[in-house]
């Protein structure tokens, strides 16, 4: 049991890095689709229909088996399964962001405006507070079912949770008992991300 619950460190850190590279980059994909420039609002576009519509696990090959083949850069498991994660999880944090900008209320951007706030200055200390509020519980969902999906990283051969249960269960060929402690650990794992996202949506409306 000790063996599989090292894997928890390694889940985690795919999960954290992963969430992390994913807000940053739908937040940037989320402002290009918001933005007035054209070229790169079909960028975002494009770049979010491509990672939306197809497999995850067929990414996170293609990044750590395809890439070393065209360009020559290989990538450690856990770097390669961080990336692919990162990127996947970009679009669909990206979709969730422009709705959540969109629901601000527009009189608040034209006041803004008027006063002539800075278009960067309004997004950053007017509208994208607000849209944080809004998205919170999407995003957190996002966060926990990027949590259930990294045990995909296992085809690769990271050590985590997922992996270390299959080795136990070949050696011991209790896969019965190895499979559902894997279980038990991302239930708890899921709870914990629950847990931390309704307090994190308390302590917001107390804001208010």
């Amino acid at each position: 049991m000790d063996y599989i619950l090292a894997g928890v460190k390694v889940t985690l850190q795919v999960v954290s890095l992963a969430g992390i590279i994913g807000f940053i980059i739908g937040t940037l994909l989320a402002l290009c689709k918001i933005g007035r420039i054209k070229l790169l609002k079909i960028f975002a576009d494009v770049y979010t229909s491509i990672f939306r519509g197809t497999p995850l696990v067929l990414q996170l090959m293609l990044i750590f088996f395809g890439l070393p083949q065209a360009t020559g850069i290989t990538f450690e498991p856990v770097t390669a399964a961080i990336l692919a994660f990162g990127l996947n999880s970009g679009a669909y944090i990206s979709e969730v962001i422009r709705a959540g900008i969109m629901a601000v209320d527009k009189g608040q951007r034209e006041a803004a405006m008027a006063l002539g706030v800075p278009y960067r200055q309004m997004m950053k200390d007017i509208i994208l507070p607000q849209a944080l509020k809004n998205i919170l519980p999407a995003l957190m969902n996002e966060y926990i079912t990027l949590t259930k999906e990294s045990a995909i990283v296992t085809v690769i051969g990271v050590m985590d949770v997922m992996r270390r249960s299959f080795m136990t269960a070949s050696n011991t060929y209790a896969y019965l008992e190895a499979f559902m402690f894997a279980g038990l650990i991302y239930y708890v794992l899921v709870m914990i991300l629950t847990f931390i996202g309704k307090l994190i949506e308390r302590r917001m409306r107390r804001s208010d």
